[in-house]
């Protein structure tokens, strides 16, 4: 699995498998692109920094550092107030 952030996007990609995608399906700021076998493939986070945050502030404070280290911490939080 590769998972990769584009910043001029906001946009978290992760790859989850090897095989070409041929279609694509969204729900909210999720997209999902399918095999032909209609296997994930790829999956994107929309308003990445949105869904961080979100997402961070529901675990637990002992968590929320084991996860997000504070460098990407503040970096989310600069591109949130933004």
């Amino acid at each position: 699995m590769k998972a990769k952030y584009y910043e001029d996007a906001d946009l978290i990609s992760w790859k989850v498998s090897k095989k070409p995608f041929e279609y694509a399906a969204r729900s909210g700021d999720f997209v999902v692109h399918y095999s032909k076998d209609d296997e994930p493939v790829l999956i994107e986070i929309l308003n990445a920094s949105k869904f961080l945050k979100e997402a961070n502030s529901m675990l637990p404070r002992k968590i929320q550092k084991q996860v997000l280290p504070q460098e990407v911490q503040a970096a989310v939080a600069h591109k949130i107030s933004k």
